[in-house]
C-alpha cells in the first residue's frame, strides 16, 4: 500500500517535468527547463537552478558566460562546462547567420537601384517650372497623381520620360521575379497585383517582404480540396475549411473516405498525394478499410525533389550559384541588359518553367544556347564601357562567361537534368494518362544520365543516389511497375520484361490488391491471360495493334481495342493505363483558391 501511494507522487512530478520541457532542438534546452508551464518567457537552469527572464536566449547566456543581463553560472561540473562551449558556440553561430541575412539583404537592395536612371544630372527640370525638382527621399511624401483629377497635375509636371524609364525599369525587376518562379504573366492583370504595387510605392524604400504566413488571409484559414481525374479530366468534388482542425491521419482519412463513398467505391482506383506523414498514416487507415484502393506519392512532386537534390551536390550547386549571379547581374542593371539584348538579337536568358529547378535548366539551356554570343558580348567594348561592369559582381560575371570549367558543367548539368525534366513535363501535363509510362521514362533517363558520365559509376553515383533514395517507394510501387509491364511500348519492346523476378512479384501483388474481393479473376489474370499478352496471342497478334510503338499512342484505348480476348486483364489494365500519376496539375489550378491556404489531394475514378 505504502509503495502504492509512494509511486503516485513521482508519477505525478514525472508528468509535470514533461509539461515544463519545451519540444525543440534549440541546444538550450537540453540544461534548462520551463519554471512555468504557462509561461515560456521564464527558465532554469538545470546546473545552478538560477531562474531568469528573457527566455532561452538568456539562459544560454547564463550558461556561456556571456552578456551583461544575466548572472554566469556558478556550476563547474564537467556537463556545465561541456554546456558552456555549447552555448557559446550556438551563440556565435546565431550571430553570424543575423549577420550574414543582414548583409544579404543590404546586397540584395544594393542591386535595386531605380533612381540609376538620370544619375548624370542629379536634378530633372520640371515642366513650367523655373525650379529643379530633385528626386530624393522627400518624394515620397508627396501626393500621387491621380489623371482622373485635372487638378491633381498642378504643381506635379514631373518630365514624363524620366518617369516612364523609371517605371520601365521596375517592371523588369518583377518581371525577373516572375520568370524565375514561373509565374503565369496574367496575374500582373489583376486587381489584388495592382495594389500590391500601389501599396510597395507608397510605402516607399525599406519595405520588409513578407514571409509565407503572411500568404494566408487574415482568417488564417487553411482549405482542403478533393479533386478527381477521370479519362475526361479534373473535376472539383468538395472543399473544405480546416483552420481549426489538426491534419491528421484520421482526419484525412474520412475526408477521402466519404469522398470514395460519395463516388463509389467500385469506381475509384487510386488517391494521389505527397508523401507527408499524416498522408502515408492515412493511407495505412485506407488500406484497412478498402484494400482494394491504391494510394500513390505525386510523381511530378517526387521528380521535382529528384532536380532539388541533384542541384545541391556540391558541382552542380557552384553552377547553378554561378548563372544566376550573372542573370540578377545583368537583368539588375537597364544597361547591362540592354547590351545583352543588343547581341542576343532581343532574347531572353532567363526562362520560367513548372517548377524552380525546372526553371534552372531551361535557364542554363539557353544560356548554352547563347554561348558564342554571350562570350562576345563580354568581349566587346560595348560591355567594357560600362559603369557596372567594373563593380566586383561585374567583373565576376564576366570571368563566369569567360571561364571554360563554367561551360563544362554547365554541358554536364544540363545532360543530367534534362531526362528528368522530360519525365517532368509528361507528368505534370494533361496530354495524355502518365502512370503507363513514368517508370519507362525513368528507367531511359536514368540510362541517359549515365551516359553523361560516361558510364562511369564513381562518376555517377552521387546523382544516382539522390534518384533511386526519392524514387524509392514512391515511383517504383506495384502499380507503377504493373503500369510499365502492360504498357507494350515498353514490353513488347523488350519481351525479357515478362522475366524479371521484380516484375513478376509486383504484377502479382497489383492483380490481388486489384482484385481484392475476387480469387476467380485474380486467377484468370495471373495464370492465363498475361501469358496470351505476353505471347501476342489473338487480337494481340494483329497487324493493327502495332500502334504501340508509337510512343503517342494511348494505351488504354489500345487494351479496349485489342484485350478483348484477356476479359479480366484488360479491365485491369483499362483502368490503371488511365490513371494521372501527379497532382500538380490540379494543384494549380486550386493553390489559389480564394487566396487562402489549400491542401489537396487527387482520388482517380473510372466514371
Amino acid at each position: 500500500m505504502s509503495s502504492e501511494t509512494a509511486a503516485a507522487p513521482s508519477e505525478t512530478e514525472a508528468a509535470r517535468a514533461n509539461l515544463l520541457k519545451r519540444n525543440s532542438d534549440d541546444v538550450g534546452w537540453e540544461y534548462g527547463v520551463l519554471v512555468d508551464a504557462n509561461n515560456k518567457d521564464k527558465v532554469k537552469c538545470k546546473f545552478c537552478d538560477k531562474e531568469m527572464r528573457g527566455g532561452i536566449y538568456r539562459l544560454k547566456e547564463h550558461l556561456a558566460h556571456v552578456g551583461k543581463n544575466v548572472k554566469k553560472c556558478t556550476s563547474a561540473t564537467p556537463q556545465a562546462l561541456e554546456a558552456k562551449e555549447k552555448c557559446k558556440k550556438a551563440i556565435e553561430a546565431a550571430k553570424r547567420k543575423r549577420e550574414e541575412k543582414t548583409v544579404r539583404e543590404l546586397e540584395l537592395r544594393e542591386e535595386v537601384n531605380v533612381s540609376r536612371v538620370g544619375e548624370e544630372s542629379e536634378e530633372v527640370t520640371c515642366v513650367g517650372s523655373s525650379q529643379p525638382h530633385k528626386l530624393g527621399p522627400i518624394d515620397k511624401w508627396t501626393r500621387a497623381i491621380d489623371p482622373t483629377k485635372a487638378d491633381s497635375f498642378k504643381q506635379q509636371q514631373l518630365n514624363k520620360e524620366l518617369w516612364k524609364e523609371r517605371e520601365h525599369e521596375v517592371h523588369k525587376f518583377i518581371a525577373r521575379w516572375a520568370y524565375n518562379h514561373g509565374i503565369p504573366f496574367n496575374a500582373c492583370d489583376n486587381d489584388e497585383f495592382k495594389q500590391m504595387c500601389e501599396a510597395i510605392g507608397q510605402f516607399g524604400p525599406g519595405l520588409t517582404p513578407p514571409t509565407q504566413d503572411a500568404f494566408r488571409d487574415r482568417k488564417r484559414r487553411s482549405i482542403m480540396n478533393i479533386c478527381t481525374n477521370c479519362a475526361d479530366g479534373t473535376s472539383f468534388i468538395s472543399s473544405k475549411e480546416m483552420s481549426d482542425v489538426s491534419h491528421t491521419s484520421e482526419v484525412i482519412f474520412e475526408l477521402v473516405d466519404k469522398a470514395i463513398e460519395d463516388i463509389g467505391e467500385e469506381n475509384v482506383v487510386q488517391v494521389v498525394t505527397d508523401n507527408a506523414s499524416n498522408n502515408m498514416g492515412a493511407k495505412k487507415l485506407l488500406l484497412e478499410k478498402r484494400p482494394q484502393i491504391f494510394w500513390t506519392s505525386c510523381a511530378a512532386h517526387t521528380i521535382n525533389l529528384m532536380l532539388q537534390g541533384i542541384g545541391k551536390l556540391p558541382r552542380f550547386r557552384k553552377v547553378i550559384d554561378q548563372a544566376k549571379s550573372f542573370t540578377i547581374f545583368v537583368y539588375g542593371h537597364t544597361r547591362t541588359l540592354e547590351c545583352l539584348r543588343y547581341f542576343t538579337e532581343g532574347k531572353e536568358l532567363v526562362r520560367p518553367g513548372v517548377t524552380r529547378f525546372a526553371s534552372y535548366f531551361l535557364t542554363l539551356n539557353s544560356m548554352q544556347e547563347k554561348k558564342d554570343q554571350l562570350r562576345k558580348m563580354v568581349v566587346h567594348s560595348r560591355w567594357d564601357s560600362l559603369k557596372d561592369v567594373k563593380s566586383k559582381k561585374g567583373k565576376e560575371a564576366t570571368a563566369t562567361i569567360l571561364s571554360p570549367a563554367f561551360w563544362k558543367d554547365v554541358k554536364l548539368m544540363l545532360a543530367v537534368f534534362e531526362p528528368l525534366v522530360k519525365v517532368l513535363r509528361l507528368v505534370d501535363g494533361d496530354v495524355k494518362p502518365s502512370m503507363g509510362f513514368l517508370y519507362g521514362e525513368l528507367l531511359k533517363a536514368k540510362r541517359k544520365i549515365k551516359e553523361a558520365f560516361g558510364n562511369v559509376e564513381s562518376r555517377f553515383k552521387d546523382v544516382m543516389a539522390v534518384i533511386e533514395k526519392k524514387m524509392n517507394g514512391r515511383l517504383d510501387s506495384p502499380l507503377h511497375l504493373t503500369a510499365f509491364l502492360l504498357n507494350p511500348h515498353y514490353s513488347y519492346a523488350n519481351p525479357s520484361i515478362f522475366d524479371e523476378p521484380k516484375m513478376n512479384e509486383a504484377f502479382i501483388s497489383c492483380v490481388e490488391q486489384f482484385y481484392y474481393h475476387d480469387e476467380d479473376q485474380q486467377e484468370q489474370a495471373a495464370n492465363f491471360e498475361l501469358k496470351k499478352f505476353q505471347n501476342r496471342e489473338g487480337p494481340f497478334s494483329k497487324k493493327l495493334a502495332r500502334t504501340f510503338q508509337n510512343y503517342d499512342y494511348n494505351p488504354a484505348s489500345w487494351w479496349r481495342l485489342y484485350g478483348t480476348e484477356t476479359p479480366a486483364l484488360q479491365k485491369m489494365a483499362t483502368r490503371i493505363l488511365s490513371l494521372t500519376s501527379s497532382s500538380s496539375g490540379c494543384e494549380r489550378n486550386w493553390s489559389g483558391f480564394e487566396g487562402v491556404s489549400t491542401y489537396l489531394l487527387i482520388i482517380s475514378a473510372v466514371l
